[in-house]
C-alpha cells in the first residue's frame, strides 16, 4: 500500500508567472488503485488509442519545475535535461523554488508515466508511456536570470537537443510576451516543433488566457471537469484555446515516490502534450501544422460553434486522433508567428527614414476679383491677367506691345513732318 501524502491547497504564484495547478488534500490510496482514478484514459479513447500508438520514438521536453526521474513511474522516461535558473542540478531532475516543486514532476507522469510493478500495472500511466522525456527546470521567480530570459533559454534548449514537442504547464499572466520569446518560439517552430502550453486556471485568477497561450502557433488547452463541461474553477478562456481536456480530479506522480491528486490546465496540458505525442509516433513524416490540425479536427465540438473560447474545437479524442482520415492542410505555424512579428513588432519600432514624396501643390478656392481699369490703359496687367497669364508671359507680351506701339507712333509723326515740309 501507497500512501498519497496531504499537499497544498492553492496554486503557486510567482511575480510574473503561475505553474497552473491546484493541489488537493488526498485520501490514503494503495498504488493500484491509482491507476482506476485515470478516467480520461478510457474516455478520452487513450486506451484504445495504444493499439497503434505509445509514443515510442518522440521526445517531449517539460520545461518546469524539474522532473524526479526516480519516481518509480517515471524510471528509464527522463533521458536528458538542464536546469536555465542557475540554481538547479544540471540534469534538471531536481526540484527548483520554495513552492511548487512536485510540479514538474506530476505534469510528467500524465504525459509519460510508465507505471510500475509486475507488467507496469501499478501507480500512473501517461498518455505516451514510451515517449522519452527531457527535463528543464526553471525558477519561477527565482534564478541567476529573469524568469522571461530563463523560458526563451529552456525553449532553445528544447530544440537544439532534440525535443519533438514542447510542455509548457505555466503562465506568465499576460497577454503579450517579451520580444526575446519571439527568436526562441519561432525557433523551435522553424524546427517542426510542436509547442503545447495551459490556457491558465480562473481559480489562480487568470481568467484571460495568457502567454505563452496567446502567441500564434501555439497549441492552447484549455480544462474540463470529469463530466467534460467548462472548469470554470480550472480553465481560462480566449479566443486563442485549441482544445481541452481533462483538468479535475487528476492523480499525479510526486518526487520521491509519492502520489497527489490534483488540478488545472497544468494537467491537461501534458495530457494534450501525451496525444501530441502519439500522433507524431504513428504519423513520423506529419510536419507540426498537421499534426495540430488533426488533434483539432478530430476533436468532439461542443455546442454549435465550431470553435469557442472555452472549448477551442472541442474535447480531444486520442482514438479518432490516431486513426481517422484527416486531410492534409498548409498550416505552418512558424509562418502564423513569424507573420505577427513583423506586422506588430514592426509597429513597436522607430520608424526607418524614408523619402519624402513630392506632394501635389494645394489648390486654393478662387476668390471673386472686381476688375479695376487701370489708369494706363492695357500697357499694365491687372490682377486677373496676372493670375491667368503669368508675371513673365504677360511681361513679354506687353512689352513687346509697348514696343510697336512706340514704333507706331514714331511712324505717325514721321509722315507728319514730310507733309510739313
Amino acid at each position: 500500500m501507497t500512501r498519497v501524502p496531504r499537499a497544498v491547497t492553492a496554486a503557486a504564484i510567482s511575480v510574473l508567472f503561475a505553474v497552473l495547478a491546484t493541489l488537493l488534500v488526498a485520501s490514503p490510496a494503495a498504488a493500484d488503485s491509482i491507476r482506476d482514478r485515470e478516467y480520461w484514459l478510457q474516455q478520452y479513447g487513450v486506451t484504445e488509442a495504444w493499439a497503434k500508438s505509445r509514443g515510442a520514438g518522440v521526445t517531449v521536453a517539460v520545461i518546469d519545475t524539474g522532473v524526479d526521474g526516480t519516481h518509480p513511474d517515471l524510471l528509464g522516461a527522463v533521458v536528458g535535461g538542464t536546469d536555465v535558473s542557475g540554481v538547479g542540478a544540471s540534469n534538471g531532475q531536481t526540484p527548483v523554488g520554495a513552492s511548487s516543486r512536485e510540479h514538474g514532476t506530476m505534469v510528467a507522469s500524465l504525459l509519460a508515466g510508465r507505471g510500475h510493478g509486475e507488467n507496469g500495472e501499478d501507480g500512473v500511466m501517461g498518455v505516451a508511456p514510451e515517449a522519452r522525456l527531457l527535463s528543464i527546470s526553471v525558477g519561477f521567480g527565482v534564478g541567476t536570470i529573469s524568469s522571461d530570459d530563463q523560458i526563451a533559454e529552456a525553449v532553445t534548449w528544447a530544440v537544439d537537443n532534440g525535443a519533438d514537442v514542447i510542455n509548457m504547464s505555466l503562465t506568465r499572466n499576460t497577454l503579450e510576451w517579451p520580444e526575446s520569446w519571439d527568436d526562441a518560439f519561432l525557433y523551435a517552430m522553424q524546427n517542426d516543433v510542436v509547442i503545447v502550453a495551459a490556457a491558465g486556471n480562473r481559480g489562480s485568477g487568470t481568467t484571460q488566457v495568457g502567454a505563452p497561450a496567446t502567441m500564434p502557433g501555439v497549441l492552447t488547452v484549455a480544462g474540463v471537469d470529469r463530466q467534460g463541461g467548462a472548469s470554470f474553477d480550472a480553465s481560462s478562456q480566449g479566443i486563442t484555446i485549441s482544445v481541452a481536456a481533462p483538468s479535475e480530479e487528476l492523480v499525479g506522480a510526486t518526487p520521491s515516490g509519492g502520489y497527489s491528486t490534483w488540478g488545472g490546465t497544468s494537467g491537461a496540458t501534458p495530457i494534450v502534450a501525451g496525444l501530441v505525442a502519439l500522433v507524431r509516433s504513428a504519423y513520423p513524416n506529419l510536419d507540426a501544422g498537421n499534426v495540430i490540425n488533426r488533434i483539432t479536427e478530430t476533436a468532439t465540438q461542443v455546442g454549435a460553434s465550431a470553435q469557442s473560447p472555452i472549448y477551442g474545437h472541442g474535447r480531444i479524442n486520442a482514438a479518432l486522433a490516431v486513426s481517422a482520415s484527416v486531410p492534409g492542410v498548409d498550416d505552418d505555424p512558424a509562418k502564423q508567428l513569424s507573420d505577427w512579428i513583423r506586422v506588430y513588432r514592426r509597429a513597436d519600432a522607430p520608424p526607418l527614414p524614408t523619402p519624402t514624396p513630392a506632394l501635389p501643390t494645394p489648390t486654393p478656392i478662387a476668390e471673386p476679383v472686381t476688375q479695376v481699369a487701370s489708369p494706363l490703359g492695357t500697357v499694365l496687367p491687372t490682377v486677373s491677367d496676372l493670375r491667368e497669364f503669368g508675371i513673365p508671359l504677360l511681361v513679354f507680351v506687353l512689352f513687346g506691345g509697348a514696343v510697336a506701339a512706340v514704333g507706331f507712333a514714331a511712324l505717325r509723326q514721321f509722315g507728319r513732318n514730310r507733309r510739313r515740309y
